[in-house]
């Protein structure tokens, strides 16, 4: 391994402090080097909590010493998106609004990572509420892609992004509510999962919709996501919509894990509708490399997926609008002008509209299933079809076209949102511009398992999830 800890792998690093091969403190000091350092260019964080992140990292050395290993992610640092409560901490949602809201209880998934050893950096920068595919902040400022600082991160995890693809944190929770972990993880070169809705828990997590929101982890390669999602995944009395269904130990089962006799599901419509030359080469190229280690590639058809946006788009206004409505009556002016405008236009969301889209979601990932996965056992697609795009081309004041590519960044991610199914994002070389581009791995409910295996396969032959960005 590299002699800067912080180009390892969460495995790497966290099997190395086990066997005392390196210190918690040395690693998170490095973390924090690498963070002030790459801040002032990233703006990846809300809150940089030095002092707090060196007191655990120093606490985990004194327990090691003492024999106590507290879990898989001990002494490892990690910073999450500022929408997850802490107790007696500011959590803002990346937005004026909440910007002295003061948690009175922790989130489930934060207090999972902590039992399992992690060390916490602080809060990371994000889309103001959650409801942006771009990652844009006009509060606290826009976050910044490693791989060009002109470039959008993706959101509206934009410093979860920022920050594990800057080798300042090993790995982020993220939340996907119509593309939110996978976008910034394609965007930036990472891993990301949006798990089977109820999967994991939403206990102290900020919500943007009752019905589409997912907590994930976004991480550099499949393996380290896969441990953290083992960590956080699972019932939760605090959350009575999460899941009971059992936890497998995701990470065990990569041992030995191909994807020989493994179908492979490309869809013939709708996904590729945009895609550049570039991004349709490299997605071809992942493909070859899947064919190559024995899996076959098949055609799909997929349903209606232009009703299915508008479906998904139905539920996200309504609820958000709905969550938002007390504030939105009495500050609106506190809310950018993007942000306004999307809640607004759930304020008039007819009942009808809203009730027909939960009405009609389950038939729709019944037939999806069917369609899809009778012929293939998992789902390869774009995570963005299009090239990554600077910050000015999606800024409406300043770029006539920033409309159109601010749709068509989800065009490829919100379909697993509404049908609630897990979808693992991986990347697949660099494309337009030099930026990261990505596939998505989609596949039944509670599949993580398999996807997990099929792409620690992909990237036992590739190298793409080791390369850095030169900041």
């Amino acid at each position: 391994m590299a002699a800067d800890p912080t180009a390892w792998s969460l495995v790497e690093v966290a099997d190395a402090i086990v066997r005392k091969e390196v210190s918690c403190l040395e690693v998170t000091q490095a973390c924090l080097a690498r963070a002030e350092t790459h801040q002032p260019t990233l703006n990846c964080f809300i809150s940089l909590e030095a002092d707090e992140a060196r007191r655990q990292a120093m606490d985990a050395d004194a327990a090691l010493a003492r024999g106590d290993v507290r879990g898989p992610l001990h002494g490892v640092p990690l910073a999450h998106k500022d929408l997850l409560y802490r107790a007696g901490k500011v959590v803002t949602c990346g937005s004026r609004i909440l910007g002295d809201f003061v948690a009175d209880r922790t989130a489930t998934v934060l207090e999972r990572l902590s039992a399992a050893g992690a060390v916490n950096l602080g809060a990371l920068n994000m889309a103001e509420i959650a409801l942006g595919a771009s990652g844009r902040n006009e509060h606290f400022g826009h976050c910044r892609n490693p791989w060009n600082p002109d470039h959008v991160t993706g959101g509206s995890s934009s410093g979860s992004a920022a920050a594990v693809a800057g080798r300042i944190a090993y790995g982020a929770i993220g939340t996907d509510t119509g593309g939110s972990i996978r976008l910034p993880a394609t965007m930036c070169g990472l891993v990301g999962i949006k798990p089977t809705q109820t999967r994991t828990s939403r206990h102290g997590v900020m919500p943007l919709s009752y019905s589409l929101d997912n907590v994930g982890p976004l991480t550099r390669t499949v393996a380290d996501c896969a441990r953290m999602l083992g960590v956080i995944a699972g019932v939760d009395p605090n959350d009575p919509t999460c899941s009971s269904e059992p936890v497998p130990d995701y990470e065990k089962s990569l041992d030995g894990a191909g994807a020989r006799g493994v179908r492979i599901g490309v869809p013939t419509s709708y996904y590729y509708d945009h895609t550049t030359e570039a991004v349709r080469s490299a997605l071809e190229a992942s493909l070859q490399v899947f064919k190559s280690l024995g899996a076959e590639i098949v055609e799909v058809e997929i349903p209606d997926h232009d009703l299915i946006r508008e479906l998904f788009g139905t539920l996200m206004r309504a609820e958000a609008a709905n969550i938002h409505a007390k504030w939105f009556a009495e500050r609106p002016g506190d809310y950018s002008t993007e942000v306004r405008a999307r809640i607004e236009a759930g304020l008039y969301m007819p009942a009808t509209r809203y009730l027909e889209s939960m009405r009609l979601r389950p038939g729709l990932m019944d037939e999806f299933c069917e369609m899809v996965f009778g012929k293939a056992d998992v789902f390869h697609a774009p995570g963005l079809a299009i090239a990554v795009p600077t910050l000015e081309e999606t800024d409406a004041a300043v770029s006539d076209d920033a409309l159109l590519i601010n749709e068509r960044l989800a065009w490829c991610t919100r379909a697993a949102n509404y049908l609630g199914l897990p979808s693992l994002a991986v990347p697949c070389g660099f494309a337009d511009r030099g930026l990261p581009v990505g596939f998505q791995l989609m596949g039944r409910p509670f599949a993580e398992e398999f996807l997990f295996q099929v792409g620690h396969a992909y990237q036992r032959e590739t190298d793409w999830h080791q390369r850095a960005p030169a900041l």
